[in-house]
């Protein structure tokens, strides 16, 4: 069966807002679901990263959009690390997860706003299917991942996205370092 990249994106979102609301209106169930959330979206943003975002900047002319979220990526790994660094039941949760929500909501609406349109007009159906195959096959690789555990290799497609010269020669701290500073 063939899947549409876009079309997979946006069911990620839709799944990522739906965790949102059950993290926000159940405090109970935070201690499953916050790891979930992070696993899934650290997942969704490796396999952007690794298959989705080279090819909309090649084939679909969506440089600077590209550019953006991988900034945008880069602030919600950070946020999410200091999500996973609170106790559930705290005022400090509340908080971190209010940061989450808003950043990942932000990049989201940004994103199926430029991105994923640009995508569908600009890429034929056959090549927006071949990256969802890509995309879901990088995407289950990567599932459990939490922040912050990027090799080098990911954050050296990260760096590319972003533009980032010298990247190659730079260490996996370096590439973190310049990653972090483009994501504040």
């Amino acid at each position: 069966m063939q899947y549409d990249v876009v079309d997979l994106i946006m069911q990620d979102h839709r799944e990522v807002e739906r965790l949102f609301d059950e993290l926000e209106n159940h405090p109970e169930k935070r201690p499953l679901l916050t790891p979930v959330m992070c696993g899934l979206l650290v997942a969704h943003s490796r396999a952007e990263e690794a298959e989705v975002y080279p090819i909309a900047i090649k084939e679909a002319g969506e440089t600077d959009e590209v550019e953006h979220s991988q900034e945008e990526h880069a602030e919600a790994e950070r946020l999410l690390a200091e999500l996973l660094d609170c106790d559930w039941d705290s005022p400090q949760y509340v908080t971190a997860l209010k940061r989450v929500v808003d950043a990942v909501s932000h990049h989201v609406e940004e994103e199926e706003k430029t991105v994923l349109p640009g995508m569908r007009k600009r890429l034929s159906a056959e090549r927006r299917h071949q990256l969802g195959e890509r995309f879901a096959s990088s995407r289950a690789e990567h599932l459990g991942e939490l922040p912050g555990q990027a090799t080098r290799e990911e954050l050296l497609i990260q760096a590319k996205n972003l533009g980032v010269s010298n990247a190659a020669s730079m260490s996996k701290k370096q590439l973190k370092n310049e990653l972090q500073k483009a994501g504040s």
